[in-house]
């Protein structure tokens, strides 16, 4: 399994980034938008301050139509009373409306370049990511981003707005009071600068320890004939629940920080509250100020209740927003697969396809350690066909990888017809090289369009019917819809080889000038596997290929053999000819040869 992000990140990393710093990042999603969301962020501050008028409103009420027992001025004061509750709600109301269509854009553009962006990675980025984090990026995390900009974004601004001017009202109305209110300040900010720094570490192990378990879960359920095949339901069931208390553990010590901070918040101004609520009834006592005055006071300082309390739980959204920004451009940062300076065209003479001083090592290797494939020198003639043979691990697949550019070769050059293949962009390298893979991969799509995927946008249905033909699928027209069929999942309703006859039938729909094939006939019976290479020996006369074998079978469909061993072409000739010439060959194809002789 691929290494996992959560793994190889340590715990206090996210301590190190600035959360301001990171959300920033969103800025170039958020600018197309930027309108409405400052529009409906100024909608918000108006709405909040409108109900900050409230207390106010009630200061007069009871200094005036209360004290001097007249109704109509109290029933005035009602009116005045729903007018503001009225204008705040519709005021809310329109802010939720000027942000929901256009967030729902901004997180349906972010998924876009992120999935955009996953397939121009080169295919060494997906060998070292867990699937599962990748889908968490793509999910989870961009939900959560969708909920800061709709909500925490804006009322860290509103909230911090009212709070300022209420807190002004207060002074205004009595400083003393207000002093008395702005005691638990000092301590309220020391411990949110405290919990800042923490939830941001539980807030990243959590949204990695998610990115496991999306793992797990999705590799039981493309494994499931494994598991059930090999009655391993129960200890899968154990790793599940083993990460999952995991990721149990690390939300218990989230909700332990954000009560924490609650607790503080919300217990020191309510604690302010009361003392200013003492003070200024011995104050009302003493004439010293109306009561009508205190009760504005009051009202002020419970409607930024509110406010205040809702600081700890926009802080933590605010941190975890900031770390799925953090993941999300984790993977937006990897390079894509870049274009390498190619040699020049070494013209005509050169044609076919041609390995020259190839050098390959993965880029995560060790340093110091031998490169997979060192000094491949190998020429493939124009409509030659060339098996590739060596034992286990020698290096034939990573080699077919790199004449479609999968990988990037670390030195030497590989050419199609005189052109250097880094030369070219890659739609059109794509466009001359079709591949097929040992390991068939098949999508939620029908047959047509798994095939048709190797073909132009113009290729039909006799372009079908004969790729079809060529790989001996004819069983696609008997099945219920025929080409038009829904295969499953990774195609796992089809047997190993009707997917390998498909993917034969994807790499050869388009008529590809150059055909990389890795072992393709590996799970096809033996009068199928002669079906299918009676057919293929029509294709292969008009084509340049490149074949691993590993059957005698196949390697009779090529023109010469090559054999790399150690990394290393050490033999090129026919079949025959290395049969009797090369004796790691004839190991290899040893206890079928005579019997491919007599073929």
């Amino acid at each position: 399994m691929p290494t996992t992000r959560a793994a190889a990140e340590e715990p206090g990393e996210s301590t190190e980034r600035s959360a301001v710093r990171t959300l920033l990042r969103l800025w170039p999603y958020v600018r197309p938008v930027r309108a409405r969301l400052f529009t409906a962020a100024f909608v918000a501050v108006i709405a909040s301050c409108t109900g900050l008028v409230i207390p106010l409103v009630l200061k007069w009420m009871v200094d005036g139509p209360v004290a001097h027992r007249d109704p109509a001025g109290v029933w005035l004061g009602a009116l005045y009373l729903l007018l503001l509750g009225v204008a705040e709600a519709l005021l809310f109301g329109l802010r939720r409306w000027l942000v929901a269509r256009p967030l729902a854009g901004v997180e349906a553009g972010m998924r876009a370049d992120l999935y955009r962006h996953l397939q121009r990675l080169p295919v060494a980025f997906h060998d070292r990511w867990a699937s599962g984090q990748l889908l968490s990026r793509g999910t989870t995390d961009l939900m959560l981003l969708r909920q800061f900009l709709a909500f925490p974004m804006t009322f860290l601004l509103v909230n911090g707005v009212t709070i300022l001017v209420g807190v002004i009202i207060m002074l205004l109305q009595d400083w003393t009071l207000g002093l008395v209110i702005l005691g638990p300040a000092v301590p309220v900010i020391i411990t949110c600068a405290v919990f800042e720094k923490r939830y941001a570490r539980a807030a990243r192990r959590a949204q990695d320890q998610v990115g496991d378990l999306t793992t797990v879960v999705e590799e039981s359920v493309l494994g499931i004939r494994i598991i059930k095949g090999f009655g391993r339901h129960r200890s899968q069931a154990r790793a599940f629940r083993d990460l999952s208390r995991t990721l149990r553990g690390t939300e218990l010590r989230k909700a332990g920080l954000l009560a924490t901070i609650w607790g503080v918040i919300v217990t020191l101004p309510e604690m302010a509250i009361g003392a200013a609520l003492v003070l200024g009834t011995i104050q009302v006592a003493d004439g010293s100020l109306s009561t009508g005055t205190l009760v504005a006071f009051l009202s002020t300082a419970l409607a930024l209740r509110w406010p205040v309390d809702s600081i700890g739980f926009l802080l933590a959204m605010s941190q975890e927003a900031a770390t799925a920004t953090e993941r999300y451009f984790e993977v937006m940062d990897a390079p894509p697969e870049a274009a390498v300076p190619g040699a020049p065209s070494t013209g005509a003479r050169d044609s076919g396809l041609r390995f020259t001083g190839v050098r390959f090592r993965y880029p995560d290797a060790p340093t110091g350690t031998a490169p997979v494939l060192d000094r491949i020198d190998l020429h493939i003639r124009p409509g030659e066909s060339m098996a590739l043979v060596g034992a286990t691990g020698s290096g034939k697949t990573t080699l077919t990888a790199l004449v479609p550019r999968l990988h990037e070769v670390t030195s030497g050059h590989i050419t199609l017809d005189g052109e250097d293949i880094t030369a070219m962009s890659r739609e059109e390298l794509r466009s001359k090289v079709a591949v097929a893979f040992e390991e068939p991969t098949l999508f939620s799509a029908t047959i047509a369009d798994n095939v048709l995927m190797g073909a132009e946008d113009t290729a039909g249905a006799a372009d079908l019917n004969r790729a079809l033909s060529v790989a001996q699928a004819d069983f696609a027209h008997t099945l219920p819809r025929g080409t038009d069929t829904q295969v499953g999942e990774q195609g796992l309703s089809l047997s190993g080889g009707q997917r390998q006859r498909l993917a034969l039938a994807r790499a050869v729909v388009g008529r590809p000038r150059f055909l990389v094939l890795d072992d393709p006939l590996s799970a096809l019976d033996v009068h199928t596997e002669a079906a299918v290479e009676a057919a293929l020996r029509d294709v292969l006369a008009d084509t340049t290929a490149l074949i691993v074998a590993h059957r005698p079978s196949t390697v009779l469909l090529a023109d010469r053999v090559a054999l790399l061993s150690g990394g290393r072409i050490t033999a090129v000739g026919t079949h025959h000819e290395l049969l009797r010439t090369n004796a790691e060959y004839a190991h290899l194809m040893s206890g079928t040869g005579e019997a491919e002789d007599d073929r």
